[in-house]
């Protein structure tokens, strides 16, 4: 029987997944384009941590060939946040959710090359089990929303690079610190892809010059404010008394919860057919196989610990 913490620790957990569910919801909400909607998300965040004294007590701590480090890993959570909410407007949420969900085996192969781990054949072969679920994803859905699941792939792509850098510098500073820097140089990099955006990808080009309408303008404040900052400090409190597995496998609850909202918002199940939902079911499958499979490993260093601010929308914050 599981203690009153630990209860609470779940019911806070579930919550956190819960709002990060709404942010693919919310970018359907917003009518910026990708380009402005991500940069506004985070600059928005960015000037929050900024009022924090301890923000840059750690930055001024931290040495310049690690913030160097974590400047880039930034520039990838921009190129993340920009194809994700690209990928959205060129399907829908929905769409946009379930692409997340590849980052998980996408990880498992990625992972080992940059955090110098060893290769898991079993994990390959995860991978390899999502494919029917892809395949059916995309016959599920409109002619018209398959360039939506290319570009949600590439940000998943995203994810699983910049979540194993994240994972190989765990201990390189403040979480906080790390994600304002980040997110700051995120900021700047969309700042100076903006002038470029028009020729390189015009789908998601829109002037940075302009302030958001005022509907526009409190649904970016509740995507920064509530659905990552306030995730992020609950999350972290639910950490100590909830297992590392146990919280991920409740992350991985989000393209669920999306998908809900989606339908319940804006009836997206009338856009896509059974085989979508199908594909879905297996791609979450080989997820929380490979959570079930990562529990029965002998833990590593980084095990146990929260990784920067909610930086993706699939939320790999603990392995």
């Amino acid at each position: 029987m599981s203690s009153p913490a630990t209860a609470r620790a779940l019911w806070q957990i579930h919550f956190c997944v819960l709002l990060w569910g709404f942010t693919a919801i919310l970018g359907k909400l917003i009518t910026l384009p990708a380009l402005p909607l991500v940069w506004w998300r985070m600059l928005l965040v960015t000037v929050a941590l900024a009022l924090l004294p301890r923000v840059w007590r750690g930055l001024l701590a931290m040495p310049v060939r690690t913030r160097l480090a974590y400047a880039g890993i930034g520039m990838l959570v921009a190129l993340h946040w920009l194809t994700f909410y690209g990928a959205i407007k060129l399907s829908n949420a929905s769409v946009a959710a379930t692409c997340m969900a590849f980052a998980t085996p996408m990880t498992a192969l990625i992972e080992p090359l940059l955090t110098r781990q060893r290769f898991r054949p079993g994990d390959l072969a995860l991978g390899l089990l999502s494919l029917p679920g892809i395949w059916l994803v995309v016959g599920g859905v409109p002619a018209g929303m398959h360039a939506g699941i290319l570009v949600g792939v590439v940000s998943a792509f995203f994810v699983a690079t910049f979540g194993s850098l994240n994972k190989r510098m765990v201990e390189g500073g403040d979480p906080l610190t790390v994600t304002a820097l980040e997110l700051g140089t995120g900021t700047l990099l969309l700042t100076l892809l903006a002038p470029l955006m028009p020729r390189i990808m015009p789908a998601f080009a829109g002037s940075l010059l302009g302030l958001p309408s005022l509907s526009d303008a409190l649904w970016l404040l509740l995507l920064a404010l509530a659905c990552t900052l306030l995730p992020y400090a609950l999350y972290l409190v639910a950490l100590r008394h909830l297992s590392a597995f146990t919280a991920q496998l409740s992350v991985n609850l989000e393209p669920i919860y999306a998908i809900a909202l989606a339908a319940l918002l804006f009836n997206e199940q009338q856009e896509l057919h059974g085989r979508f939902y199908l594909g879905v079911a297996i791609i979450l499958a080989v997820v929380f196989t490979q959570g079930v499979l990562a529990a029965r490993r002998k833990p590593g260093p980084a095990d146990g610990h929260a990784e920067q601010l909610g930086l993706s929308e699939s939320r790999q914050l603990v392995d």
